[in-house]
């Protein structure tokens, strides 16, 4: 049959039957805290706020506005600076470190965010509901339909230690029942594997005791502890209700992670970047008292002339020099995540040669990208990292049990931590103006 085109050019588009691999997102955080919906809660709001049932849940958040219009922040405002009773003022009260929170994290840089609500701020919450349930997805549990989620943070985690009080005076949080529910966290995040948490210290400490407080936590030789970042001290900000207050710095910093990564990718150590929206430090710290810190994994917030409150360190907590680094251990994750996201199409493929082959070249094409980026180690792609998907490690015995291997080891680059000059005085040089 004649074509029935006139002359010309001609374009026949083609699938070329190449497998990408996307990377996943590293800058969604997940705020667990206490809200509740106050008596002035104004419900022709834009969006309209969440029910108690919704807040319980995992949200995804926008935006700071979004966030304050569906978790009533000037309601819980306005009822604040009305109540008279002790009781009343401390409940309301709890509400507000997740509210801080979120909006540190969009003032440095973040975008997307998920709340999961504790709404009795009343009551203490025992690390058996800290947990949560899978099938209701309340607490961390909800979490693990949230495959978006890379970091997690509980600014309410101080508060839930204990009931709010009828007295004036706040109570001191309990240390030991704080620590319990930091391990829940902890645990959550390192059975998920692609995400980290973000541990605040309890409030008040002096450096010494935040140095002590480190040593409860999970040793710094164990799994948990490469998934665990602490950062210290706490923030004075001017206050969402335009009343200044003390403050976690876990939403600040994790703005400052979100930043990061929009700015140079997950691979640059989150640090010496400016904390936006904080007015001073809790604590200064000397350089001593520093170097003490950092040896103990955690990491400080500095404040240093003319450039302002600054986050000064990206450590883990733990002490292998495999996971030492957030970045390093961001960066892995990122990675794994991406690669078992991406292939999921090679699922029932018959397990042959041309399988393994587009394997090998979906993550040797996805690695160099990384590389070209700067976030692996070498001066060639062979350097930098490898692939390994054929016959030498898929064997007769691993194909008839019905699995395809692909081995992937990678160079990540570390950030230059200490930076050392030596200064030598040149003197008595010949010839050499006096």
């Amino acid at each position: 049959m004649p074509n029935p085109n006139p002359p010309g050019v001609y374009v026949t588009e083609k699938s070329s039957g190449v497998r990408m691999i996307t990377g996943v997102s590293t800058s969604v955080p997940a705020f667990l805290g206490y809200t509740k919906a106050s008596a002035n809660d104004v419900r022709d709001a834009v969006p309209e706020p969440f029910t108690e049932a919704e807040r319980a849940v995992p949200q995804k958040i926008g935006s700071w506005r979004e966030f304050a219009a569906r978790y009533s922040t000037a309601g819980i405002a306005e009822a604040l600076a009305d109540a008279t009773d002790p009781a009343t003022i401390h409940t309301l009260q709890r509400c507000l470190p997740l509210a801080e929170a979120v909006h540190g994290f969009f003032a440095n840089g973040g975008s997307t965010c998920y709340v999961v609500g504790f709404t009795s701020p009343q009551s203490a919450v025992p690390p058996e509901a800290l947990k949560g349930d899978a099938d209701a997805r309340t607490g961390l549990a909800g979490l693990e339909s949230v495959p978006e989620v890379s970091m997690v943070a509980v600014p309410s985690l101080w508060d839930m230690t204990a009931d709010a009080s009828a007295e004036k005076e706040v109570p001191a949080p309990d240390h030991a029942a704080g620590a319990g529910r930091m391990a829940e966290v902890l645990k959550h995040c390192t059975q998920q594997r692609d995400r980290l948490a973000i541990l605040d210290p309890p409030p008040g400490l002096t450096p010494a005791q935040v140095a002590a407080f480190a040593d409860t936590l999970a040793s710094p030789d164990t799994d948990d502890a490469a998934f665990t970042a602490l950062y210290y001290p706490w923030l004075t900000v001017s206050g969402v209700d335009t009343v200044e207050r003390t403050v976690p710095p876990c939403g600040h910093v994790l703005g400052v992670w979100a930043r990061t990564d929009a700015e140079r990718g997950v691979f640059k150590a989150p640090a010496n970047q400016t904390l936006r929206g904080a007015l001073k430090i809790d604590t200064a710290l000397t350089d001593d008292q520093h170097g003490e810190l950092n040896a103990k994994g955690v990491n400080c917030l500095r404040a240093f002339p003319d450039r302002g409150l600054l986050v000064w360190g990206a450590r883990t907590r733990s002490t292998t020099r495999d996971w030492r680094y957030l970045n390093v251990r961001r960066l892995v994750s990122y990675l794994s995540d991406s690669v078992r996201q991406s292939t999921t199409w090679a699922v029932f493929e018959p397990n042959d040669d041309r399988l393994w082959a587009t394997l090998r070249h979906s993550v040797t094409s996805f690695l160099t990208d990384q590389w070209r980026q700067g976030a692996l180690l070498g001066r060639t792609p062979d350097e930098a990292f490898y692939v390994i998907c054929d016959n030498t490690n898929n064997t007769t015995g691993t194909m008839d049990d019905g699995k395809v291997i692909c081995d992937i080891g990678v160079a990540p680059v570390r950030p230059a931590e200490f930076v050392h000059f030596t200064i030598t005085q040149i003197a008595g040089q010949p010839g050499q103006a006096t």
